[in-house]
């Protein structure tokens, strides 16, 4: 009598042990505060919007070398140009000093100014939300950030793009052409395309995979499959 009495709290005891196990395994895990994919994000998204930045304020968008020129070197900008004096010192300006956006030379660079300033604007604020996106917890909240800013990074890479686009139409303006001899619309003439046009290309090119790491970067897509463990 006794040792069926026994029997029954052994198996008993090995059902609860079993019940506790199952429960302590569907315990939530605790979750990561930051996904690779998220920190690679916002490294790239702030280094892009440095070299945007930098890129869209340099003066050198067409360059004139001295040894082209008689008078020295000239080179411009969306809003700066630049000319080289008798003693080989560089002496920059902005078109019409600040606050003169109606003097710079032509309407195409007038336009291509707002367009890659304004993108530019895009990225930076879409670059804040990533930063913060990685410090919220996963959920809806992270999601709609995320999603938020993907799709205004890709609103920046369009109309930064069409600002690149539109800038080499001011080639044809009579201040151009008379720097720039033989110069037309996507063509320099005598002058030559800037490491800071080029660079502002590079930007734009590399800011269009930031939508896609957005979409990536919410802390759900975080593999939740533990790694097997030999026993």
């Amino acid at each position: 009598m006794h040792s069926l009495l026994d029997r029954k709290k052994k198996a008993g005891g090995c059902v609860d042990a079993g019940l506790e196990l199952r429960a302590a395994g569907s315990l939530p895990q605790p979750q990561r505060m930051f996904s690779c994919v998220g920190c690679f994000w916002v490294l790239l998204s702030s280094c892009l919007v440095a070299v945007c930045s930098f890129s869209f304020l340099s003066p050198a968008w067409i360059v004139k070398e001295h040894h082209l020129q008689a008078h020295g070197g000239v080179s411009f900008g969306l809003l700066w140009h630049c000319s080289e004096t008798l003693e080989q010192m560089y002496s920059c300006y902005t078109f019409g000093g600040l606050g003169k956006f109606h003097e710079i030379p032509s309407s195409a660079w007038q336009t291509s100014a707002v367009l890659c300033s304004g993108g530019c604007a895009l990225l930076a604020i879409s670059c804040l939300l990533a930063i913060i996106a990685i410090f919220l917890p996963s959920g809806l909240c992270e999601r709609r950030v995320c999603t938020l800013a993907g799709y205004m990074q890709t609103a920046a890479v369009f109309i930064m793009a069409s600002g690149l686009l539109v800038y080499p139409f001011g080639l044809s303006s009579a201040t151009m052409k008379k720097f720039c001899e033989n110069s037309s619309i996507y063509n320099a003439g005598d002058c030559q395309i800037g490491w800071g046009y080029m660079l502002a290309i590079v930007g734009v090119m590399l800011s269009v995979f930031l939508p896609f790491f957005a979409k990536y970067a919410p802390k759900e897509y975080i593999s939740s499959t533990p790694i097997p463990t030999i026993l």
